[in-house]
């Protein structure tokens, strides 16, 4: 396992014992991360539920960062269920492109990846640097208003063409720091132990393991 590209920051959290969660409110409508978020996290909340399961709307996503979206969208659930709730945001970055699809990742995937890959590829042309990276940032938003967030980033450059059937979104055209392989030509266990979300993921296991007391 490589962990020289990779890095997480944790931002100022307090610890007690390690009580259980009563409640925690996944902010997606995808069913797929729900059931990701769920089977990491089962043993630190008693009752998982999503957005999409209480029949909330989707906020719209109008942050001009990472972070803010995945705040207005942990915080909406929050407030609306009177629970802890969870939010992400994340996307692809790309150097030469000035740092884009970056917030507007899931835009450019309309109308499928393979045109928003090409794309890419289009806006990229013959330029030299290729570098890019794959950012996770995660929220739990308080029915009080207070919020901590949590961020996971791998880095790597853009392929010159799409290899590999595994993962999804832009896996394809992204190989990470250290391999000769992209996301999509990885197993399951193997992008997942040095990806963005897995980074953000453990971040966040390691504080409910410890326990999160409020401020």
């Amino acid at each position: 396992m490589l962990w020289n590209p990779i890095f997480f920051l944790c931002h100022k959290m307090k610890f007690t014992s390690r009580p259980p969660f009563p409640r925690l409110v996944i902010a997606t409508h995808n069913a797929g991360k729900l059931r990701e978020f769920a089977d990491l996290l089962q043993p630190y909340v008693t009752e998982i539920t999503s957005a999409g399961e209480l029949g909330l709307p989707s906020p719209v996503e109008s942050g001009t960062t990472f972070a803010e979206n995945a705040i207005l969208k942990a915080k909406a659930a929050a407030q609306a269920t009177g629970s802890l709730a969870l939010a992400d945001d994340s996307g692809l970055c790309i150097t030469a492109l000035g740092g884009k699809p970056g917030i507007y990742s899931a835009r450019w995937v309309k109308p499928d990846i393979a045109t928003a890959m090409q794309r890419i590829q289009d806006e990229l042309g013959d330029a030299p640097d290729r570098t890019a990276y794959f950012i996770c940032v995660l929220a739990l938003y308080w029915p009080d208003g207070r919020f901590e967030t949590l961020e996971g980033r791998v880095n790597g450059t853009i392929a010159p063409a799409p290899r590999g059937t595994n993962g999804h979104g832009y896996d394809p055209i992204f190989v990470p720091d250290g391999y000769t392989v992209t996301f999509a030509e990885m197993h399951d266990e193997e992008k997942n132990a040095i990806s963005h979300r897995g980074v953000a993921i453990r971040a966040l296991i390691e504080r409910m393991g410890s326990g999160i007391k409020k401020a």
